[in-house]
């Protein structure tokens, strides 16, 4: 995927956008920003992305090892191997990582550094959504972004997109997948704070693809209570 600078992280190839994309499609938002999790096999992933297995496997043991997809073994209830089954994670409790959670608190340990050192960078959200914007930010920084939060209007600005460059019938996969993983790590810390929408400039057929993006966050429920 063609881009105008270097991409790492979860979505740095078109193929694991695809992976996380079959694996996000089968699962459903809840009232709290949560989702559900679609659990998928090896061959299901290859059919759903027309990848090679070995392909596959290694790209879900990248993303394994970043902490955005988890695997288990299948509950049989009749003879037969189990297969192994991978799901995205979201969060839930059911589809939360150890991994995802220990880079959460790792981002608020150095968080909470920077704050002793500038003071001005604290944010007025509070103790647990100024954590959890602790781990989107370098959550986003390993995605190859450059983030700017705005507290007040509760805003990420990726401005430009380090994608903007890529084919434009592939943005909407692309922002799909990445809203997705960005509630997850928001889950995985806890507070607040969900990803409700990525919004980017509508394309016009003269036009380059703009890479303008801007990540529209929320407060939840819970905060009013």
């Amino acid at each position: 995927m063609a881009n105008g600078g270097p991409v790492c992280g979860p979505i740095s190839t078109f193929s694991r956008v695809r992976i996380l994309h079959a694996l996000f499609e089968g699962g459903s938002v809840q009232n709290d920003g949560t989702r559900t999790r679609a659990e998928r096999t090896i061959g299901e992933l290859c059919e759903a992305t027309g990848l090679h297995p070995n392909t596959v496997r290694e790209h879900l043991q990248r993303l394994i090892e970043g902490g955005y997809v988890i695997q288990a073994s299948e509950h049989r209830t009749t003879r037969g191997r189990p297969r192994t089954l991978y799901s995205a994670v979201t969060g839930a409790a059911d589809a939360s990582s150890p991994i995802a959670r220990n880079k959460a608190k790792a981002a608020a340990v150095r968080g909470d550094l920077l704050r002793r050192v500038l003071p001005a960078s604290a944010s007025a959200l509070g103790r647990d959504a100024t954590y959890q914007l602790d781990a989107l930010i370098e959550h986003l920084e390993e995605s190859g972004f450059e983030p700017v939060v705005d507290d007040e209007q509760l805003t990420v600005d990726l401005s430009p997109c380090p994608h903007a460059a890529g084919r434009a019938e592939d943005r909407p996969m692309l922002c799909s997948v990445h809203l997705g993983l960005m509630q997850g790590v928001l889950t995985e810390a806890g507070g607040p704070l969900a990803a409700e929408a990525v919004r980017t400039p509508a394309l016009a057929a003269d036009c380059a693809v703009p890479a303008e993006c801007v990540v529209q966050l929320r407060l939840t429920e819970m905060t009013a209570a």
